[in-house]
């Protein structure tokens, strides 16, 4: 099923119950724009979140997250979350849900040998992987997986076979994913396997911090409490796991998005410097030639 257009859940006679009973049973896409959208509190099944232009934000667990371009978020199934769209340009979204049948058919074609797939021709029971709730980037296969099923569906229209041949593949880059993330877990200092998973959750949950408010003023404090850790346990297991500082990571991250601002916007260096959470313009510069090697207004003309 393919949609163009978000759901209005404040609509006079919209049948919440209807819209729902869609998911799981159907392979559904929404590719859509929108400069206001809300619902309070959806249960869905397996899916991607991301966005081509503008921001979404999503609540889960309490917690909000960003999604803007070149990221992109997994729902699990039964997952509970709200998502919001409030902007004066419009914002174009890209969802995708996968019906349980197929998520759990890929998943056992996935973790099982060749052999053990013929002789099992059905399997696949329903369970899925439970994938940790945080922000990813958009890798170059991600990519082209997203293209070519955008640039399907605009060219030649819904086809339920032909999308359901681009979610096979995606369903398997999401069980990488996954295994990557239990990879990435192994990372933390901890004994109990149990104990790794958690501390792995409650860092997911400060990346995602500084992601999602990287332009506002951020401090170890505010980044622990919201990831329920210590200042000392933060520090000491986000340089672990992710190979870099808390303040070393946002500070990437200002620059990459300032490095955007630079390239394809007019916008002046100091307002460049303010928008990505910089005191000042010098700070901004010093920070800037220290990673891309020269100053932001170098960058902008060589660009």
């Amino acid at each position: 099923m393919y949609f163009t257009s978000l759901p209005d859940h404040s609509k006079p006679g919209f049948d919440e119950a209807l819209h729902f009973s869609k998911f799981r049973k159907h392979n559904i896409i929404f590719n859509a724009e929108s400069r206001e959208s809300y619902c309070d509190d959806h249960v869905g099944c397996l899916s991607i979140k991301t966005i081509l232009s503008g921001e979404e934000i999503y609540g889960i667990d309490g917690r909000q997250l960003v999604v803007r371009p070149g990221q992109f978020l997994v729902l699990n199934d039964d997952q509970h979350y709200s998502c919001r769209i409030d902007s004066k340009e419009k914002v174009q979204c890209l969802s995708i849900f996968f019906k349980n049948t197929l998520a759990s058919s890929v998943l056992f074609d996935t973790l099982h040998s060749e052999e053990y797939v013929l002789e099992h021709p059905g399997g696949g029971n329903g369970n899925m992987p439970e994938f940790f709730q945080t922000l990813r980037n958009i890798t170059p296969d991600m990519n082209r997986q997203l293209s070519g099923l955008i640039r399907l569906l605009e060219t030649k229209g819904y086809n339920e076979t032909m999308t359901d041949e681009y979610f096979v593949f995606m369903l398997r880059y999401l069980v990488n994913v996954h295994q990557l993330d239990a990879k990435s877990a192994t990372r933390v200092k901890a004994v109990k396997a149990s104990t790794r998973k958690e501390i792995y959750k409650r860092l997911c949950i400060a990346k995602d911090l500084l992601h999602s408010f990287h332009g506002d003023t951020i401090d170890l404090n505010r980044i622990g409490t919201e990831a329920g850790l210590s200042v000392p346990q933060l520090v000491r297991q986000f340089k672990s796991v992710f190979h870099t500082t808390p303040y070393q990571y946002l500070t990437g991250i200002r620059l990459q998005q300032a490095a955007g601002l630079l390239q394809h916007t007019d916008e002046q260096v100091q307002d460049i410097a303010w928008m990505c959470g910089f005191e000042n313009a010098a700070a901004f510069s010093r920070a800037f030639k220290s990673v891309y090697g020269v100053q932001p207004t170098r960058f902008r003309t060589a660009g």
